[in-house]
């Protein structure tokens, strides 16, 4: 499926002028599901934000996803670099609208999170990734991760380090792959598995305000 055969589906926290100006937060879901599952996130997140919710273009049973995945969840660069593309052409001009774009995925998410990131580094302030990892290149050209080694992104990590679905060679790429690209914050929480919990949202929390915000 080519990014032009299905029309981008997202919602916003506000949709008139009273977001303009304001930081952009993007939430990015996982596999199988919908644009829907991450948006409640938002009420444990700063009020600052203007909060944007993504449907992945591709369809997987009753959910979405942003690139197909096998049963070892391996992927295709092609369908990666198509899904990178047609994310970056719907966020491009919102872009403009905002003081800064922060990208939030979660599983899946978190690989498009970061993909982004390594394609338009100068456009991206902040990624969080939460029970993902980070895509590898695998020859896929729209990745410049030098310019991102020259000015690594900030990236809060959160995950469980016994995540029954991220596969250990996700993580090991991951892991060297944030040690040469991110300015890390990393944090772990024993059995919460494949999820998100509140301890997380809180570390969340403080990371966008002290990263995006400039808090204390």
């Amino acid at each position: 499926m080519t990014s032009s055969e299905t029309a981008p589906v997202a919602i916003i926290s506000r949709n008139d002028d009273s977001r303009l100006g304001t930081p952009l937060l993007v939430f990015l879901h996982g596999y199988g599901s919908n644009e829907q599952d991450l948006m409640g996130l938002s009420q444990y997140l700063p009020e600052e934000f203007t909060y944007l919710s993504v449907r992945a273009p591709l369809q997987t049973g009753p959910g979405y996803c942003w690139f197909p995945l096998t049963q070892e969840i391996d992927y295709s660069a092609e369908a990666v670099s198509q899904s990178v593309v047609a994310l970056w052409a719907l966020l491009e001009p919102l872009s403009k609208q905002h003081s800064s774009v922060t990208l939030l995925g979660f599983s899946q998410g978190m690989a498009m999170a970061t993909s982004l990131a390594r394609f338009q580094r100068d456009a991206i302030t902040a990624v969080v990734g939460l029970s993902g990892f980070a895509v590898e290149p695998r020859d896929l050209e729209i990745f410049d991760d030098a310019v991102v080694q020259r000015n690594p992104i900030p990236l809060f990590w959160g995950r469980d380090l016994a995540d029954p679905v991220i596969t250990r060679d996700k993580i090991e790429y991951t892991l060297g792959w944030v040690s040469k690209h991110a300015e890390l914050t990393s944090e772990t929480y024993p059995q919460i598995g494949h999820s998100v919990s509140m301890e997380e949202l809180e570390d969340v929390n403080a990371f966008l305000k002290k990263v995006v915000l400039g808090q204390k």
